[in-house]
């Protein structure tokens, strides 16, 4: 995945990037154990309540990452006068999550 240089606002403080990073690989162990489930023939409500616990776990650090956009880059482009277009950037990702 192509990361795509701006220049935003990026912020991110060592103890929350340390935080989020742990908080993936944990997910990221939890969908290998979903593989290791589906080659193994577990039952399925087995798999998709693991399933259903890797999604809430992807939601909690996807608000984490909404509260933090919203708190400081959506706050720091109105205060340098570009909050039009931070606030539609905004609410584009909040109709995304919303589907």
């Amino acid at each position: 995945m192509e990361e795509q240089v701006t220049d935003r606002t990026r912020h991110r403080h060592t103890t929350d990037k340390a935080k989020l990073q742990n908080r993936l690989k944990r997910i990221e162990g939890q969908v290998r154990g979903i593989q290791n489930m589906i080659e193994n023939d577990r039952y399925c409500v087995d798999i998709l309540v693991q399933i259903s616990a890797v999604q809430a776990a992807l939601k909690k650090v996807s608000m984490h990452m909404l509260e933090d956009h919203s708190k400081h880059c959506v706050a720091d482009a109105i205060k340098k006068g570009d909050g039009d277009e931070a606030i539609s950037e905004l609410m584009d990702i909040i109709s995304r999550f919303s589907k």
